[in-house]
């Protein structure tokens, strides 16, 4: 008599099951379905990779980038191979990712052996993992291998990914694939710009508040990078009223402000306008602990999830479309670009 296959059916939904529990350790990071989809995606050996990552207190934006990274190669291996990915890989297996990912239509079409087979292709889309255009940007490919490499170094397994035929290839392939790595925009944010971006957040209820807040912070704090600003967490914050520095005895809000981790951080001190605002929106958004900056839907809900660096470029970007200027030239870039010059000017006014 046949042996039934209920019982390794059974145990193949327990093991979700397992994960899922586990990975609910990324409930501030992903949403419940992306938790459920990685479930299945990932190796138990996967998920305790991702459990040590959150265990050592990696920064929220780098687990994202890691965890999203590891839950499309292995979607990829699997539509690939018909296996989960290998550890550590073989070069030939990273040299096939490199070839779907930057290998041009055109290119493909006249070689089958090279490029992102069809039932791959559909594969990663029909899983919402897959949305752009191939070839993918080449920054993007560097990206996901990077993670791959670190992935690796994770598990305490050295990789292929240093070897010269390595880099030989993807130059290769790079330069065939027609795409160029794309220039963030540098135009700098003057104070005349940075007014007409505030100007669109003035009726934007707590969106406009939120926007309102990163463009104040990222303007006048140093120079901020993106990464900085969606990184940033109520207990890098700590407040005090202060007097002005001029004849006026008015009371301003100062917040003081820790980047980077702790063992490394750089103290920043962030002074009216900008820190009543920034404290106003913690306030309005009832946010007392972890990320600063988040998502608020259309119905005015302010999420658990913080923002990534690419939704404070976004917010650049889309503040200077409602203001009537061209989102092309303006980016998160633009306000670390006039940082400098914006605050010496102040603190020359202030000397006055």
């Amino acid at each position: 008599m046949p042996k039934s296959h209920s019982k390794p059916e059974n145990h193949l939904d327990e093991s979700i099951v397992r994960r899922a529990e586990t990975l609910d350790v990324l409930d501030a990071i992903f949403p419940f379905e992306r938790r459920e989809q990685l479930a299945v995606l990932l190796t138990d050996d996967d998920v305790a990779t991702v459990k040590r990552l959150v265990d050592d207190r990696k920064r929220e934006n780098t687990i994202r980038a890691l965890v999203s990274d590891l839950g499309y190669l292995q979607a990829w291996s699997l539509a690939t191979t018909e296996r989960a990915l290998p550890w550590p890989a073989p070069e030939d297996l990273v040299l096939a990712f490199i070839s779907h990912h930057l290998t041009s239509r055109e290119e493909t079409a006249l070689d089958r052996n090279h490029g992102m087979p069809r039932h791959v292709e559909e594969s990663l889309r029909q899983q919402n993992l897959l949305r752009g255009s191939i070839p993918h940007a080449p920054s993007t490919v560097r990206r996901r291998i990077a993670s791959w490499a670190m992935l690796t170094k994770r598990r305490g397994l050295s990789g292929v990914f240093d070897s010269a035929s390595l880099k030989d290839a993807f130059e290769r392939i790079e330069g065939d694939s027609g795409r160029q790595p794309g220039k963030m925009s540098t135009t700098a944010i003057t104070d005349d710009l940075l007014a007409r971006l505030l100007s669109t957040c003035t009726n934007d209820g707590l969106v406009g508040l939120r926007d309102r807040a990163i463009l104040l912070l990222a303007s006048t704090a140093g120079g901020l990078r993106r990464a900085d600003v969606a990184n940033l967490r109520v207990d890098d914050l700590s407040t005090e009223a202060a007097d002005t520095v001029r004849k006026k005895k008015t009371r301003v809000p100062r917040l003081t402000i820790r980047i980077g981790k702790p063992e490394n951080s750089e103290q920043l001190s962030l002074v009216g306008q900008a820190a009543g605002t920034l404290l106003t929106w913690m306030a309005e958004a009832g946010i007392t602990s972890g990320p600063v900056f988040r998502k608020v839907d259309q119905w005015g809900n302010v999420s658990r999830r913080t923002l990534t660096p690419q939704s404070i470029n976004l917010i650049v970007k889309t503040r200077a479309e409602k203001a009537g200027l061209d989102p092309k030239l303006m980016s998160a870039q633009g306000l670390r670009s006039d940082a400098t010059t914006r605050n010496q000017r102040r603190r020359d006014a202030s000397a006055q």
